[in-house]
């Protein structure tokens, strides 16, 4: 196990290698100077000339991609244009708001997902399957941004259910839970939608095997039968989904922080690009790159657990 976990993170390396090197000669490409966008467009020519170099952009490219790329591999992403903290610092202030969210979009498309597809699964081509099917594709052909403006139209400005914009206090969670309960769900629906669907092809396929078969001719009961033998075996390509779908929400979030006025890496993001904030969007975009490797590593030590006959030597 643990040789396997070692080699696992051995070969995040060179990935992580083209992620920041990519992210780096990118972020060039578009239109716009850094010192400028600090300074404003009446700023002297001899004031932007003074700041870039300052900040190390009158250096050749490839100069200032080898001084990145050994300060990165060393934890050190530098200070953000902005605000002249560390970017790390500005990343982990952040952070805690998307993780919430992230955390409960997964939730709500994991559980909602699986009780669906369960349902439509053990009924097929009955009523309930159907209605099941029509949400699921709903939910998947929904543009995000439109969910979340309807959902503010309605239960936040018509009826005042949900307050329209922020994250809560952090020291409150009731503050925290009734800013989020909206973007959560928002931010999930159409996970949950692929969840179900999944879900429900995965164990009507379990539910035909034959060893499934056997259990019902000893009289096993249909619960057992569903969710210890037929669900269990189901769950494997579910939980690879899961595990995509939290690293997917985690950079998914940009939209949904956006629009319902949410502090976080996605607004973080965006802010720091419209900035030319060249190290806070270098170490934004590489917090989320490793985020996601650590969950599909995760996803995949999990599978020994819903499969015995799986494992990692």
């Amino acid at each position: 196990m643990l040789k396997y976990i070692t080699k696992r993170l051995i070969a995040l390396i060179p990935t992580l290698l083209g992620i920041l090197t990519l992210v780096f000669f990118l972020l060039r490409l578009i239109p716009g100077d850094p010192a400028e966008a600090m300074l404003g467009e009446f700023a002297t020519e001899e004031a932007i000339t003074a700041l870039r170099e300052d900040l190390g952009l009158n250096k050749p490219l490839h100069i200032q991609y080898f001084t990145f790329l050994s300060n990165a591999f060393q934890g050190d992403f530098g200070k953000s244009y902005s605000t002249r903290l560390p970017v790390l610092t500005n990343i982990f202030t952040y952070f805690p708001y998307t993780l919430h969210l992230a955390i409960s979009a997964v939730l709500i498309a994991t559980t909602v997902g699986i009780i669906l597809g369960v349902v439509s699964a053990t009924r097929r081509n009955s009523v309930v399957d159907y209605a099941s099917t029509v949400l699921s594709l709903l939910g998947i052909s929904t543009p995000r941004f439109w969910m979340a403006i309807i959902l503010i139209l309605t239960l936040c400005l018509n009826l005042g259910l949900f307050p329209v914009l922020g994250a809560g206090d952090l020291k409150n969670p009731l503050s925290i839970i009734h800013h989020l309960i909206l973007p959560a769900f928002t931010l999930g629906l159409s996970s949950a939608a692929i969840t179900m669907r999944m879900t429900r092809t995965c164990l009507i396929e379990a539910l035909d095997q034959e060893y499934i078969q056997t259990a019902k001719s000893k009289g096993v009961p249909r619960r057992v039968v569903i969710y210890k033998h037929g669900l269990k075996n189901a769950l494997i390509p579910v939980a690879t989904l899961v595990g995509l779908n939290f690293g997917s929400l985690i950079g998914g979030s940009v939209l949904v922080e956006s629009v319902f006025g949410r502090p976080g890496l996605g607004t973080l993001l965006i802010d720091s690009i419209f900035n030319r904030d060249y190290p806070q969007v270098q170490a934004c975009v590489f917090f989320f790159a490793i985020t996601f490797m650590i969950t599909n590593l995760i996803v995949d030590l999990a599978y020994m657990y819903l499969d015995p006959r799986i494992r990692y030597d």
